[in-house]
C-alpha cells in the first residue's frame, strides 16, 4: 500500500534513510534529526513530500520516496525530482517501489508536470536496470555539481563583486 506519510511516520523514515546512507556507504553523512525531518514536511511551509510503502502483512513502513517540486523554464511548468527511494532490501521484489514510483508519475500526470527526474549512483546496478525497466533513461550529457560545508560557506559570505 501507497500513502501520504503523515508526522507519526517520521521514526520509520528517518531510520530508513538512514538504511539508504548506509546502503550508499555514506551513513556518516547523515547529520538530519527527526525534528528537522519533521519541519521540512509538516512545518509551516514544507519544503518536501513523502508517499510511504507499507507491508500488507503488518503495515510496517518498508519503503519511502522523498521528493520536492522542481521547475523547467524550457516547459514552464514544475516536475517532481525524487530526492531519495528506498525500499528494505528484504521487502523488494514485491513491487513496492514501482508503486511508489506510479504515485509520483500519477502525481505528475494529475498536476500537468512534465518532468519526474532523480540522480542514481553509477555502481547501482540493480537500480539503474530498474528504472530502464520502466522506461527511464540517464542523463548522461550532465553532471551534478555540488557545494556543502566550507565552499558553500566562503561563497554565501562573499560580496559578489567581481
Amino acid at each position: 500500500m501507497i500513502r501520504t506519510a503523515t508526522p507519526d511516520d517520521i521514526p520509520a523514515l528517518h531510520s530508513l534513510v538512514r538504511e539508504l546512507a548506509a546502503y550508499e556507504k555514506a551513513l556518516d553523512e547523515v547529520v538530519a534529526s527527526e525534528e528537522q525531518l519533521h519541519q521540512a514536511l509538516f512545518g509551516d511551509r514544507p519544503a518536501v513530500y513523502a508517499h510511504v510503502a507499507t507491508a500488507d502483512d503488518c503495515g510496517e513502513v518498508i519503503g519511502f520516496a522523498l521528493w520536492f517540486l522542481n521547475f523547467s523554464t524550457w516547459r514552464g511548468v514544475h516536475g517532481i525530482y525524487l530526492e531519495d527511494l528506498y525500499v528494505r532490501p528484504e521487502r523488494r521484489g514485491g513491487g513496492h517501489g514501482r508503486a511508489l514510483l506510479t504515485e509520483l508519475a500519477r502525481i505528475c500526470v494529475e498536476r500537468g508536470y512534465q518532468r519526474l527526474e532523480w540522480s542514481v549512483l553509477d555502481w547501482n546496478e540493480p537500480a539503474i536496470a530498474f528504472y530502464e525497466s520502466l522506461g527511464a533513461r540517464p542523463q548522461d550529457e550532465w553532471t551534478v555539481y555540488r557545494l556543502t560545508d566550507g565552499p558553500l560557506a566562503r561563497l554565501g559570505a562573499a560580496d559578489g563583486a567581481p
